[in-house]
């Protein structure tokens, strides 16, 4: 595969190192304005550093652009002279529809629409997927790139803004909840690091018994819950306090708060 990233910044790089470790490009293209803070990638070999966006688009099939939502418009009007068929453009731009680029390059054109999340940067993105209705054979391929980085999942394209609740904000709430049982291990006599140490891998296994088995939590929970013992005492304290309630409004609270700001941008 010939990739673009157009916008090497911080989400742009996290992408072009999972494609890169894993042998997912035959070349690649990255554009930056300063091409100096991202001279290193040259080592990779298969890599050319520019500041020239259409050079790089003339000389890749996938184009993935990493940039800010203020600039997307421009950038793809100075570049949709060089769009042929058999491109693939894949947003990671946030609140920019397909519509909306379709209105600049046309319907005509491979459009997909990507949100992956911070964990990008450590190859564990949670990344949602949608196409238009050109794009939507491509979007295999929109996923095949993303699953080197994580896992993608394809939804509509109206459930983007409710995925950005849950998988991007989602991170700072799984963060919190990590936050508070290292803080309860302190309590219960760690250190701060022995407290984070335990927290974070106990959150890693627990997800991962769920990816592996296929399993519900429920089921799971079942297996370390025994009658009279502690975990259910636990699990019974922790709800009596709200925490499943409290989760729930505040996934809603932040759907209806990014609700909003999308309708102020109409």
């Amino acid at each position: 595969m010939k990739i673009a990233i157009i916008g090497a910044g911080n989400l742009g790089l996290s992408i072009a190192k999972g494609i890169l470790n894993s042998n997912g490009a035959t070349s690649m293209y990255l554009t930056k304005r300063n091409t100096a803070e991202i001279e290193d990638y040259t080592k990779y070999g298969n890599v050319t550093i520019t500041s020239d966006n259409r050079e790089a688009i003339k000389n890749s099939d996938i184009l993935i652009f990493a940039i800010q939502p203020s600039q997307f418009e421009a950038i793809l009007e100075n570049c949709k002279d060089l769009l042929t068929e058999n491109h693939v453009v894949i947003s990671t731009i946030t609140g920019f529809s397909i519509a909306q680029m379709e209105a600049v390059i046309g319907a005509d054109k491979n459009i997909i629409r990507s949100m992956p999340n911070t964990a990008i940067s450590v190859g564990k993105s949670m990344t949602c997927i949608c196409g238009n209705g050109k794009g939507k054979s491509r979007i295999d391929l929109a996923k095949a790139i993303f699953n080197r980085m994580g896992h993608s999942l394809e939804i509509p394209e109206n459930q983007m803004q409710a995925a950005t609740v849950i998988c991007a904000s989602g991170i700072a709430f799984w963060m919190r909840l990590i936050r508070a049982t290292t803080q309860g291990a302190i309590q219960l006599g760690f250190d701060a690091k022995e407290a984070q140490e335990l927290a974070m891998h106990t959150c890693n296994g627990a997800a991962g018994l769920l990816i592996e088995s296929g399993s519900h939590p429920e089921s799971e929970i079942d297996k370390v819950t025994t009658p009279k013992g502690c975990t259910i005492q636990g699990l019974n304290e922790m709800e009596h306090q709200g925490l499943s309630s409290s989760l729930i409004q505040g996934i809603v609270a932040s759907y209806e708060k990014i609700s909003r700001i999308k309708k102020g941008q109409l």
